[in-house]
């Protein structure tokens, strides 16, 4: 692990769904007085607190919590921008003497605050509209293999069903003639220090706990949060409209689905979103130190042992 005996520590917290990395970055927060900083996309918007398991008011009031439930679900927040945002943040925390601990599940967070983001050239509107006629005339497959010539990475890293950023990379391409993920990797990290850690649980008691999680949040007041997100006809293409689960609880909520096929379409999809996480995290974060318990005890005394500058 990456440490500084000057500064105040930055302690890195990556781990799929339901991995249980928010629980192990609160008690790390409450163990050495850290704040706590976002790293996860869904989690930046207002009004979804369940559905995208954000923390809980208690929890809340134990550690303080930055870049949580901030954003208002019309506003669609790129990586660059969440850069920008988390930068400040942990710049303030560190001028108050304090550690941070950031917590997530998005990966290109992580990339972007320890390898930096470049600033992507503007992309002419006639190209940008060129690739969304090129999305809807070839369909996804196809689009998605021609960006493969081009952007391997994203073409393999970008989920099914994503429009918005298979148009974007293509775009981003067309107008510059290199890559989005080159592009991604030209820029200057945000932070120097910092500990990096990764939690990668068994995939199938990692499934259990996914499924487990949905009808919690149901019992929670998922429901609410959806249909009071439905009730504001937003565009489908911004980002908080493909959140993990809302999609499924939209349709039961139109009389489209039972209750009960639309929690097993939304553990599946979660199962899947988990999966992708998992691979990016192989792929983008093979050297950062693994956790791979899941029971809480267990994978703080892990954490302690990956951790030797660590007193509690």
């Amino acid at each position: 692990m990456r440490t500084s005996s000057i500064e105040p520590r930055i302690w890195l917290i990556a781990g799929p769904t339901a991995s249980g990395k928010s629980a192990l970055a609160l008690r790390l927060a409450e163990t050495v007085g850290a704040e706590i900083v976002n790293a996860d996309s869904m989690q930046l918007y207002a009004g979804l607190r369940v559905i995208t398991a954000g923390p809980s008011p208690e929890e809340t009031a134990r550690a303080p919590h930055h870049l949580f439930g901030t954003v208002d679900p019309a506003d669609g927040w790129s990586v660059g921008r969440w850069l920008r945002a988390a930068t400040e943040v942990v710049a303030d925390i560190a001028a108050r003497g304090r550690p941070a601990v950031v917590v997530g599940g998005t990966g290109l967070y992580f990339r972007a605050l320890t390898q930096g983001l470049a600033e992507i050239p503007e992309v002419p509107p006639e190209v940008r509209a060129a690739a969304a006629a090129d999305f809807d005339r070839m369909g996804e497959e196809a689009f998605r293999a021609r960006l493969s010539g081009a952007d391997p990475a994203a073409a393999a890293r970008i989920a099914p069903g994503d429009r918005q950023r298979l148009c974007r990379a293509w775009e981003v391409f067309a107008a510059t003639g290199a890559a989005l993920t080159d592009l991604q990797r030209t820029g200057e990290a945000a932070i120097s220090h910092w500990s990096p850690v990764a939690l990668e649980p068994p995939r199938e008691t990692l499934y259990v706990r996914c499924d487990a999680r949905l009808h919690a949040m149901i019992h929670a007041g998922a429901l609410d949060e959806v249909r009071a997100l439905m009730a504001r006809d937003l565009d489908p293409a911004l980002p908080a409209m493909k959140a993990v689960g809302v999609r499924e609880l939209a349709a039961h909520l139109r009389g489209e689905a039972s209750l009960d096929d639309a929690i097993t379409a939304a553990q599946q999809e979660t199962r899947r979103y988990a999966k992708r996480q998992m691979t990016w995290m192989r792929g983008q974060m093979s050297g950062w130190p693994r956790l791979m318990e899941t029971d809480p005890e267990l994978q703080w005394r892990q954490f302690l042992a990956l951790d030797p500058a660590l007193t509690v």
